[in-house]
């Protein structure tokens, strides 16, 4: 999502991003997500330490602000889900050692 959303904002303000700055949107965001946490609206305070990281306004920000509350809300259960399912796998083999 910061991915897209950055050249998008790039586009909108007229900014043409170097191959750099795109290398840049990928390592900030992927160390990022690493940490962040299952909490709803996480992605856009993300985001705007990618756009400063890259040097683009982080005010921008309010173009994609109405659709991404939709779009965030499927990314928080996703990311949830997956949460769950990993403590749900990583408790059985725990369960299974135990046993033996």
């Amino acid at each position: 999502m910061q991915g897209v959303a950055t050249i998008f904002i790039a586009q909108i303000s007229g900014a043409d991003l170097s191959v750099l700055q795109l290398v840049t949107v990928v390592v900030v965001a992927v160390i990022a997500s690493i940490g962040t946490a299952g909490v709803p609206g996480v992605g856009l305070i993300m985001l705007a330490m990618v756009l400063t990281a890259v040097g683009l306004n982080p005010a921008a920000i309010g173009i994609i602000l109405g659709i991404d509350r939709l779009l965030d809300m499927t990314r928080t259960a996703v990311n949830i889900t997956g949460d769950a399912a990993c403590a749900l796998i990583i408790s059985n083999q725990e369960t299974r050692k135990a046993r033996l």
